[in-house]
């Protein structure tokens, strides 16, 4: 065999090879992380501080210790649902559909809120509490095939399950109703009714589930553009519906997934916000004085993604700082994240808020 000519022995090994490589299962990814960190390197108005991250670590890792924070604090919630079973995972879906834009420009009194169970619910709890008490009143609003009924599932009855106790109704009401119709109208092509089956489908894979809400159901799909790359999945109701559902079934069951690692912190504007109030992110000036003033950012602008992809990059810096120093710690994004909207929402009741959330109106978020 002279030179130029090729080994055969070799040619079928590398065949072989790559036949095999092919025929290999992917590992699902979600890409959000990879982006995250994109957006982060091509930042301009939002930065952050490793040393005030390092020292929030510690402090998050205290404070979740001290409070036992797990997946069972997500079913300790009044208003989640406590039951393991197909009627909770129909709960999260609805409620992740609709899970976006509760923030108001009107003072506490007079903003969108929800009477339920003689307590007045605001932001995302004002969501929970509606599809609490219309499951109570017999509305059946967490059925794919109820929103699909245009007949029974109205303009009017949808007004009355998301009812205000103020003259403030929910914010992008006619968007909300838009997404049920159009997951309702998936869900019955693709998936026989059931979000159960698109977790079927995932077969354990939390990053699998989030790309089939993803690329199945527009209304999850949460990708913007960014200097040079034309792609970056924030994805944050897709990941915090997969989210739920592990929470809510603390792991098992149906809320198995062996990857829950790959999710990261949902990208909103509570988590940017505290992690601002504890140094870890900084802005130029302008985005500061904009947010302070609470004027609107739009959707998909710039600083709006930095703040977001910065938010989520900071929170796996967190992470990874937390299992630096304590490598057998339980901890994961979601789990950071829960606690710091929760902590959040504590310094807002307290009125120990030192900066205002950003003001973006959209279904994202």
């Amino acid at each position: 065999m002279s030179d130029d000519e090729a080994d055969p022995e070799l040619l079928a090994f590398l065949r072989e090879h790559f036949q095999k490589a092919s025929l290999k299962p992917k590992v699902p990814e979600t890409q959000v992380l990879e982006g995250a960190e994109y957006v982060y390197d091509n930042s301009i108005d939002v930065a952050l501080d490793y040393q005030s991250t390092k020292a929030a670590a510690a402090m998050i890792y205290e404070q979740m210790q001290k409070k036992e924070y797990s997946t069972k604090t997500w079913a300790s919630h009044e208003l989640h649902p406590k039951a393991r079973d197909e009627s909770t995972v129909a709960f999260i879906f609805t409620m992740d559909i609709l899970n976006f834009s509760f923030w108001s420009e009107k003072n506490d009194d007079d903003r969108f809120a929800v009477e339920y169970k003689g307590k007045r619910w605001t932001g995302y709890w004002s969501l929970v509490a509606s599809l609490q008490r219309a499951l109570d009143e017999d509305i059946p609003i967490t059925s794919s095939d109820f929103w699909q009924n245009e007949d029974e599932c109205t303009e009017e009855v949808l007004r009355h399950v998301f009812r205000s106790s103020t003259e403030e109704e929910i914010p992008l009401f006619n968007e909300r109703m838009a997404c049920l119709r159009e997951a309702g109208k998936i869900l019955y092509e693709k998936y026989q009714c059931s979000f159960t089956n698109c977790i079927a489908e995932a077969n354990h894979s939390a990053a699998a589930l989030v790309n089939i809400l993803a690329d199945n159901f527009p209304c999850f799909n949460d990708v913007v553009s960014f200097e040079n790359r034309k792609s970056v999945r924030f994805l944050k109701r897709a990941q915090i519906c997969v989210a739920d559902v592990w929470a809510a079934f603390d792991g098992d069951g149906l809320g198995q997934f062996d990857d829950i690692e790959k999710i990261t912190m949902f990208a909103d504007y509570r988590v940017p916000q505290i992690l601002n109030t504890l140094g870890c992110l900084s802005y130029s000036p302008l985005l500061d004085n904009t947010i302070r003033h609470k004027k609107l950012i739009e959707s998909g602008c710039s600083w709006e993604i930095q703040l977001r992809g910065c938010a989520i990059w900071c929170v796996e810096l967190l992470r990874r700082e937390i299992l630096r120093s304590h490598p057998d710690a339980k901890i994961n994004a979601i789990l950071i994240d829960f606690f710091l909207y929760d902590s959040m929402k504590e310094r807002e009741v307290e009125g120990k808020e030192e900066i205002p959330h950003h003001r973006t109106r959209s279904i994202w978020y």
